[in-house]
This record gives structure tokens, C-alpha cells and sequence, in this order.
């Protein structure tokens, strides 16, 4: 699953007092999962992520194309 470049966004929200993830390629996953820490946000999103995944693949459904930003 390394090989897949998807975003993944990381923003604190002060209403929900933790870090937020979301995953905008995937539609209705604007937030997916949290983390109290940044770290902790991290590990939770590459986890959620996968699981988002294995759930696509699991259904039959196609994934979304990555975003992929090109240097300038």
C-alpha cells in the first residue's frame, strides 16, 4: 500500500481540541480520524487510510486518482 499517493490533510481544530485528518481524494472524507498529538494524527491517518482502502477494494469500487503536485 506504500505505492499509493494519496493527501492526506493534518489540521488542529480548537472546537474538537485535537488534530483532524482527512483524505480530500475520496469523496465524503473531508475528516476521517483524529490525534491528540501530531504524531498520533499521523499514525491514525496512515491506518485509516489503509482501511479506507482495503474497504474500496473490498466492495468492488474503483479508487480515486491520486493528486499528484508536480515541482515547479
Amino acid at each position: 500500500m506504500s505505492k499509493l499517493k494519496y493527501q492526506m490533510i493534518i489540521q488542529w481544530s480548537e472546537e474538537d481540541n485535537c488534530f483532524l485528518v482527512g483524505f480530500p481524494d475520496f469523496p465524503g472524507q473531508q475528516w476521517r480520524t483524529h490525534g491528540d498529538s501530531y504524531e498520533l494524527a499521523v499514525a491514525n491517518g496512515i491506518e485509516a487510510l489503509e482501511s479506507l482502502i482495503i474497504a474500496y477494494e473490498t466492495t468492488g469500487d474503483s479508487l480515486p486518482e491520486p493528486t499528484v503536485y508536480k515541482a515547479a
